[in-house]
């Protein structure tokens, strides 16, 4: 019989995990923004870009935080 190690996601794991995800939305959402020509959907997208922003910076604090936790 076998026994394997069980890995560990911590909360540190998802908030990183989450922040790189909405780091690459943003990169995504910015290049639609310049592709399309269509102005409507242009703008919609450099808004959403802008609303993933402050969601990679909400969880930048996030990351920050939790760094500085595990140092005391």
């Amino acid at each position: 019989m076998q026994v394997h190690d069980v890995v560990h996601i911590t909360t540190r794991d998802r908030v990183l995990r989450a922040w790189q995800n909405t780091m690459e939305l943003i990169r995504d959402f910015q290049l639609y923004a310049k592709e399309i020509s269509d102005p409507t959907i242009s703008d919609l997208f450099s808004r959403f870009a802008e609303d993933e922003g402050h969601h990679a910076a909400a969880f930048h604090d996030v990351l920050k935080e939790l760094e500085r936790n595990e140092g005391q």
